[in-house]
């Protein structure tokens, strides 16, 4: 008989195997704390720049500038010495924006780095697949992790930002094949009729994963230090992980009848089932599976359909996914309370879409267009929302020069705590309230919650749509599609700041105008 087979004949899981799911589970976790470590690693930091002692040695024309201007074209005119001699991060927070200075025109190093590790991400899907058909899913997985964790280390202690873009690199590298191996390692290790189950569990476990990574960056504030105590996280994993079987599946495909056969014998033992031994039958092979490539699903008009409209869900799921994730900082209010609910948004919508798609009314084709119908409105509805942050202006002569100005990486003014005397006007910025914050925090919980059902269907129901013998070839094509969009997710902040970008002009250009009608009556 074969493997699946025999699964049947256990009559569900044993104890061995739910200890193997909970550990494979409990992966899921540290994958996750790997997928957004920018979050918190890379997030924003309040700093302010000593401004006094710079603008007394210049013009008197100069001080009446707008600050931020000046703080700009200051950024460009010095070398790094020179910021790191003016500009004083808080001392209360860490992260690598203010390690190496990621402010100004560099702060685009930040989105690099998320963007790379999701480009690791897309190499390791496909090597790492190939790899654990031919050397087996067990000593893929235990390699991919082992190194994972030796590059998250190196990510953790690196001296420059170069060598932690290459390790963030080979974190996506190891994370992403590592953690297909063992997706399809505990899949192998059930039923198929409890796949349904243990990947709904997977992603469970994902999600807790973000929550438990926030709680952890709000009890350990030094970055370096919370990198490693990730990665010890991934060692205690790592070390039962070299006591569980191989893919008896993989066994079984490779012609190793005997050694699936003791892991099956195994499994049945710690199940209770003592008696009787296990007879497996060699595998019928079906040259159809074979010669499935990647171009047999375009070579068929319906085939060619299906695929580039599910590549398109795949691409957006993700995109969407992971730019709610990555991105909870702009919601406002408290980081770490955002990436917790972030993640605790998804709990929900697994039994959710599972009670939607056995439903004869819903299925599976109206759940996901449902679901991303209304995480679409969602996203929509906190792009008519007021911003967290808004533009007043008030008199300079109302406050008393005091030397320094806190600033956000952005050059948004936070915290007054100095400014010019002149009669221009200064531009503040200042946070509209609680309302705000907790409508766009409402309507981004709401949006992950629904994409996250949505990629979830998106995996059952493209599976089904495939037949037999272009199946894993037509998941890998929409998979790969899917990690384009956590590429291209990090970018997404740098359209709002765009926006942000011509406000200030705006706010700028009234001052000018201001100060040229003030001119005027001077004269």
């Amino acid at each position: 008989m074969a493997v699946d087979k025999v699964y049947e004949l256990m009559g569900g899981v044993g104890r061995y195997q739910v200890y193997l799911i909970v550990l494979l589970n409990l992966l899921q976790v540290y994958v996750a704390s790997q997928a957004i470590f920018m979050t918190v690693v890379g997030a924003e930091l309040p700093f302010h720049w000593d401004f006094g002692n710079i603008l007394s040695n210049q013009s008197r024309n100069t001080t009446s500038a707008n600050t931020n201007l000046i703080f700009k074209h200051w950024l460009h005119m010095v070398n790094k010495t020179e910021i790191q001699t003016h500009v004083h991060f808080d001392s209360g927070s860490s992260s690598v924006v203010g390690e190496w200075f990621l402010i100004g025109d560099s702060s685009y190093k930040l989105v690099v780095a998320s963007s790379i590790y999701f480009f690791g991400v897309l190499i390791g899907v496909i090597t790492f697949g190939q790899l654990s058909d031919r050397f087996g899913r067990k000593k893929v997985y235990l390699t991919g992790l082992s190194l994972d964790i030796i590059f998250g280390i190196v990510s953790g202690v690196t001296p420059t930002y170069e060598i932690f873009v290459v390790s963030r690199f080979a974190v996506g590298l190891m994370n992403g094949g590592m953690s297909l191996s063992a997706f399809v390692l505990l899949q192998e290790y059930v039923a198929v009729s409890h796949w349904a189950l243990t990947g709904s569990l997977q992603s469970l476990s994902f999600a807790v994963g973000i929550s438990l990574y926030a709680l952890l960056g709000y009890l350990i504030r030094p970055w370096r230090i919370l990198a490693i105590v990730i990665n010890i996280e991934g060692m205690l994993i790592l070390l039962p992980s070299f006591f569980i079987p191989e893919s008896p599946h993989w066994l079984y495909a490779q012609g190793r009848w005997s050694e699936a056969k003791d892991i099956l014998e195994k499994f049945a033992k710690k199940h209770g089932q003592t008696k009787g031994t296990v007879t497996l039958k060699p595998p019928v092979v079906q040259d159809c599976d074979q010669s499935a490539c990647v171009f047999d699903l375009f070579r068929h008009r319906l085939l060619l359909g299906r695929t580039l409209i599910m590549m398109y869900v795949w691409f957006i799921c993700s995109l969407v996914y992971y730019g709610l994730t990555l991105n909870v900082g702009d919601m406002g209010g408290n980081l770490y309370l955002n990436i917790a609910l972030s993640g605790l948004a998804e709990l929900p919508s697994y039994p959710l879409c599972y009670f939607l798609m056995n439903c004869t009314w819903s299925g599976r084709r109206r759940t996901l267009a449902g679901f991303l119908l209304l995480a679409g409105a969602a996203c929509l509805v906190m792009i008519l929302l007021p911003e967290k942050k808004g533009a007043t202006c008030y008199p300079a002569s109302s406050f008393r020069q005091e030397g320094r100005m806190v600033l956000d990486a952005d050059y948004s003014i936070t915290t007054i705590k100095a400014t010019l005397i002149s009669r221009w006007e200064v531009c503040l910025y200042w946070g509209i309230g609680i309302y705000s914050v907790v409508n766009v925090r409402y309507f981004s919980i709401l949006g992950k919650l629904s994409i996250s059902a949505a990629f979830n269907v998106v995996y059952i129901y493209t599976s089904e749509l495939y037949p037999t013998s272009v199946r894993n070839v037509g998941l890998g094509t929409c998979s790969m599609s899917s990690r384009l969009g956590g590429i291209i997710a990090p970018f997404l902040p740098l359209l709002a700041s765009d926006v942000n970008r011509t406000e200030h002009s705006n706010c700028e250009n009234e001052e000018d105008s201001d100060a040229d009608e003030e001119t005027t009556l001077i004269k």
